[in-house]
């Protein structure tokens, strides 16, 4: 069997590095595009790092988009390439809609033209955030793919966007694409800007200190988490055996309260230490609580979580310890 190619825009960011590792150890032949090119060693081994075909683009230029596919010649173009950060987002979001957006048209454009033309008809996962779902009842909560869209930051409102313009595509012109709704994930290598890498940060450094203090944002909100090993299959999943117009949770299906989490990272941790609302760590707009139901990637595709909150946690710590 001929291995299959893969295009991963987005491949030097925390989720992009650990797809591009499933995918080499899986035996695919790898382009992974970013703004940065290559990225440090740390979530890919020495090994898988030049396992991969990295490409330096600015993906935001039409040339540059054109370019990266056509040197790539996806069988499957997974579309991670994002401004991911919520408030970075909202703090600029003409950039949050030219990247979140912007990017996924050109791609969707240049398939759309090599479809045309006979030459290239890839799979085109395009991955979006549980965000999009905006406020909802507890009681509504796991949340199918059915319920309604209420975006309330520009994070959430370019993905719901993103995710509107990639099912035009696929209804013009049957182009193969399945969208997520991707909630929170983490593991080694992320950004303690998120939270359970700046949780595990600040208790670790509150033990090494002997403070028996650290900061917290809101406590009272809940979120859905996955491993980001998880996540990625679930990527792989769907490109494989996801239904082409449809959209996928790719989620645990249960909340838990970032109250109950911080506790969790103290307990995995060994420390005591009392958590002081920070209002520098607090969000003003903020969904009270978020979970997704899973069932239609597990029927479609299999895919189920094999991690659970607890190996999130200890993969973290295990990293700040280095």
């Amino acid at each position: 069997m001929t291995a299959r190619r893969a295009l991963v825009t987005g491949a030097g960011g925390f989720a992009g590095q650990w797809l591009c590792r499933e995918l080499v150890r899986h035996g695919w032949h790898v382009t992974g595009s970013s703004l940065i090119g290559a990225p440090a060693h740390g979530v890919l081994s020495e090994e898988d790092h030049a396992l991969v075909r990295w490409r330096r683009d600015d993906l935001l230029h039409a040339d540059a988009v054109r370019d990266a596919v056509d040197d790539a010649k996806p069988d499957v173009l997974f579309h991670l390439a994002a401004v991911a950060f919520l408030p970075a987002a909202g703090s600029d979001p003409a950039l949050a809609l030219d990247t979140n957006v912007g990017i996924a048209v050109r791609l969707l454009d240049v398939v759309e033209e090599r479809k045309a033309a006979g030459t290239l008809d890839p799979v085109v996962l395009i991955v979006g955030s549980g965000e999009q779902y905006g406020r909802h009842d507890i009681a509504a909560l796991p949340l199918p793919e059915e319920a309604d869209c209420r975006p309330m930051t520009p994070y959430a409102a370019s993905k719901m966007a993103q995710e509107a313009f990639a099912l035009a595509a696929y209804r013009r012109s049957g182009m193969r694409v399945v969208c997520t709704r991707s909630f929170n994930h983490s593991g080694r290598g992320q950004s303690p800007n998120f939270v359970i890498p700046g949780l595990v940060k600040r208790v670790l450094a509150a033990k090494a200190a002997g403070t028996a203090t650290t900061t917290i944002g809101n406590t009272s909100v809940s979120r859905d988490f996955l491993h980001v090993a998880d996540v990625v299959r679930a990527y792989v999943a769907l490109a494989e055996d996801g239904i082409p117009g449809e959209v996928y949770n790719v989620s645990s299906g249960t909340a838990v309260s970032i109250g109950d989490l911080a506790a969790q990272v103290a307990e995995a941790a060994g420390v005591q230490v009392e958590f002081v609302p920070d209002g520098g760590l607090q969000r003003s707009v903020d969904v009270p609580h978020l979970a997704g139901r899973n069932s239609r990637i597990r029927d479609d595709t299999g895919w189920f979580p094999r991690l659970a909150l607890t190996d999130v946690i200890r993969d973290v710590i295990a990293a700040e310890m280095g």
